[in-house]
């Protein structure tokens, strides 16, 4: 669950300020709804992509079947 900022403060700042959650969530969140999106939603999300993109894309912080949250040495 996303706990941070809302979009109405996040459009006062640059995307370059932004969190990586921030980025990640509202990634998620315009990329299921871009069916929907107006011309402003589009570039919005066009932006929060350039800056992900810039960025070296996301980093991942949660489990998945192929890999742990941390690393396991023996």
């Amino acid at each position: 669950m996303y706990v941070g900022r809302d979009l109405a403060a996040l459009t006062m700042e640059p995307k370059q300020e932004w969190q990586e959650k921030e980025l990640g969530y509202f990634h998620y969140a315009l990329s299921q709804s871009s069916p929907y999106l107006n011309a402003e939603g589009v570039t919005l999300l066009r932006e929060i992509n350039e800056e992900i993109k810039r960025r070296g894309g996301l980093s991942q912080d949660e489990a998945t079947w192929t890999s742990g949250t941390h690393w396991v040495t023996d």
